[in-house]
């Protein structure tokens, strides 16, 4: 049985997220999404509110092979290991998260040279969604309906406004 590991900070999950996800539930036996830290970026969502809203986006797609954690502070391949996983996830938007999602894989590689890394691409649709642009988009108001699960935009627009 493979079980892989998709981490990311998930703030808030997006339909290029799910679009992941969902791929790779057709390809590995067990599928772990861990909402994990990303020292770059400052979170809107604890980490247990990224877990619900992940979790209730899963439930809608129906995807029964999919687990959903939080585990931040933690090396990815270190928690791989730790949860028996023997492939690392990513999403590839565009040619930028490739070369980005390249360096982590490289890097990755020389930390724990027996844990691959399998890119998946997203689908046109997808490939513009970032979590930085649909917080400003929700900040304004904007229609979040195309970009995000259901769950996930209703919290996103209640959390801006609850900011403001």
């Amino acid at each position: 049985m493979t079980t892989a590991l998709f981490p990311g900070s998930f703030d808030p999950i997006t339909n290029g997220h799910m679009d992941s996800i969902e791929q790779a539930a057709k390809v590995f036996d067990r599928l772990l999404v861990v909402v994990m830290t990303n020292s770059s970026k400052k979170a809107l969502f604890t980490p247990d509110e990224r877990v619900d809203l992940i979790k209730d986006a899963v439930k809608d797609k129906g995807l029964a092979n999919v687990e959903v954690l939080a585990r931040p502070g933690q090396l990815t391949v270190d928690l791989a290991k730790e949860l028996g996983a023997g492939v690392l996830v990513r999403g590839v938007r565009n040619s930028s998260d490739f070369l980005y999602e390249q360096q982590i894989a490289q890097l990755n590689r020389e930390l724990a040279p027996d844990l691959p890394t399998v890119l998946f691409m997203a689908k046109a649709a997808n490939s513009a969604l970032a979590s930085s642009i649909l917080k400003e988009i929700a900040m304004f108001g904007g229609d979040l309906d195309h970009f995000l699960p259901k769950k996930a935009a209703r919290a996103l627009k209640e959390k801006l406004q609850s900011e403001s």
